[in-house]
């Protein structure tokens, strides 16, 4: 299986053509602000979407947080700016712990990380639209879950 997680989109789609033309993922995770695009991204891809709200959205209807299956892996997926991520991921490890999880994924920096913290795969795919970090290049994380259900993760750049 393979998950093309991306992150802080904030409406701005033109680099996620191109990364769909690379990628033919069969789940997308969005660490959130996508800014109401949700419907937009599912129906680009053609294939299942799971996002939650980012602070800079303002669709009640998307969980702060959600604890998605992938094989014998529980994911984590929030945005990350209510647990402190732009300076460390303690507390983020902590409650993807809690919630019986062995990966995390989050946004809110709009910088790539791909580490593993404290037992946990610590996963942010960057921003598509708004780089932050050296270099500022559009970046996203692709998961892939081999027959064995081991997860490699890498992070890709435009």
């Amino acid at each position: 299986m393979l998950v093309l997680v991306i992150s802080d989109t904030h409406g701005q789609h033109e680099h996620l053509q191109e990364v769909l033309d690379r990628v033919n993922p069969d789940v997308i995770y969005h660490a959130g602000d996508a800014q109401g695009w949700e419907g937009r991204i599912q129906t680009m891809a053609g294939c299942p979407l799971f996002a939650v709200r980012g602070n800079c959205d303002f669709n009640v209807e998307l969980p702060s947080d959600r604890v998605l299956e992938l094989g014998e892996h529980r994911v984590f997926l929030t945005h990350g700016h209510l647990y402190d991520v732009r300076y460390h991921n303690h507390r983020l490890t902590e409650v993807a712990k809690r919630n019986g999880c062995d990966i995390a994924i989050y946004g809110h920096t709009h910088c790539p990380e791909n580490i593993v913290e404290d037992g946990i795969r610590v996963i942010n795919p960057g921003s598509l639209s708004q780089p932050r970090q050296e270099g500022r290049r559009p970046s996203y994380a692709v998961l892939y879950l081999d027959e064995q259900d081991e997860v490699t993760s890498n992070i890709v750049y435009l």
